[in-house]
């Protein structure tokens, strides 16, 4: 039996007790009950009969009166959908040109009792519906998701040869007693991790410049391979008017896409930001403590030297490498270009 039974009973009882002793005062002693409370038992249950003996809460018994209308709430429901990231007021007032009128906490109380009140659950919403069936996402629904997403977070950029992508990328090495700020020009191949760099005293689009012309492109000849995609972020020595930047015209030149990383987002080039880390540890916070340097070319020759180690024989452990070396990877994956190209020729 449960609590609600268990106090309706008792209620019964006490009407019952005060019919045989015909006095409600004695049978509301006897029972523990007030004579208003008497009173208000016997009204309900003449009016309901036994379902009156339950406790029933107050306010309204269904959907409260001044609740949104269906139609109203579906077409919240709905903005909430193609818009999971607007917040109650602009809900509002889009909802309004649209002539729909519902306050901003009208909209609040329909997110409520869809457990929508977070952004996070509005995003969550809108990532199962997708599942669930099949929709035609917008490109803010589509930005919207990627951002929030951890799978996307966790995405890796997808390369199937050498030379289809080369990140690029300068990075601070440090102040050089007598000459000045020293920076490095890193350019490394993202199917096969190798690696170039040369250290200049300036960060200008010619320096960048230069370690591609000078190193990189004929490497890549040397090995009778063409790069195709440069990915570098948005600084001034990679990025400028098409028609002036020198490394814009270079690229152009060579016939090389130039594609940046997102504004605020150098994690998205992790390829260079993992070699500077490897290149602090395990070259330059070592050389800068058993080594005294006068000039900048006295640096790029031990650079040049670890280099040759980490491209030839250093095995590394990131994704698709297995204990690979790069230059071992960078030639199997011309190779791998070559057999593709055959096969996309024997087919057509």
């Amino acid at each position: 039996m449960t609590t609600n039974e268990k106090v309706a009973r008792r209620k019964l009882s006490l009407l019952e007790l005060a019919k045989d002793l015909q006095n409600v005062s004695k049978a509301c002693k006897i029972m523990g009950y007030s004579r208003q409370q008497f009173y208000e038992i016997r009204r309900n249950y003449q009016t309901f009969g036994s379902d009156g003996l339950l406790d029933r809460l107050p306010g309204p018994r269904g959907p409260h009166p001044n609740r949104v209308s269906e139609e109203i709430e579906a077409a919240i429901l709905d903005h909430s959908l193609e818009f999971p990231t607007h917040g109650p007021l602009r809900v509002s007032q889009e909802l309004a040109l649209k002539g729909v009128q519902v306050s901003s906490g009208g909209v609040r109380g329909v997110w409520s009792r869809h457990d929508l009140l977070t952004r996070h659950d509005r995003l969550l919403r809108l990532e199962k519906t997708v599942k669930d069936r099949k929709l035609e996402l917008s490109d803010e629904q589509i930005k919207l998701l990627e951002r929030f997403s951890p799978e996307f977070r966790e995405r890796h950029i997808e390369v199937h040869h050498t030379g289809e992508l080369v990140a690029v990328d300068t990075f601070f090495v440090g102040t050089l007693k007598g000459v000045g700020k020293v920076y490095l020009q890193t350019v490394i191949d993202c199917f096969s991790r190798y690696a170039w760099g040369r250290l200049y005293t300036s960060k200008l689009p010619i320096t960048a410049v230069h370690v591609l012309n000078t190193d990189v492109l004929p490497f890549f000849e040397q090995h009778k391979c063409r790069l195709e995609t440069v990915l570098s972020d948005n600084g001034r020595e990679f990025c400028g008017r098409k028609d002036t930047h020198p490394y814009e015209l270079f690229l152009q030149l060579e016939e090389i896409e130039h594609r940046t990383t997102r504004v605020r987002r150098p994690q998205s080039n992790g390829f260079v930001e993992r070699l500077h880390r490897t290149l602090l540890d395990e070259h330059f916070r070592i050389q800068g403590r058993t080594k005294w340097y006068e000039a900048v070319d006295e640096m790029q020759k031990d650079l040049d030297t670890y280099l040759s180690h980490y491209n030839r024989k250093r095995p590394h452990q990131g994704r698709d490498m297995n204990g690979q070396t790069p230059f071992t990877v960078f030639k199997r994956g011309i190779l791998k270009k070559s057999e593709t190209k055959k096969a996309a020729d024997s087919a057509a």
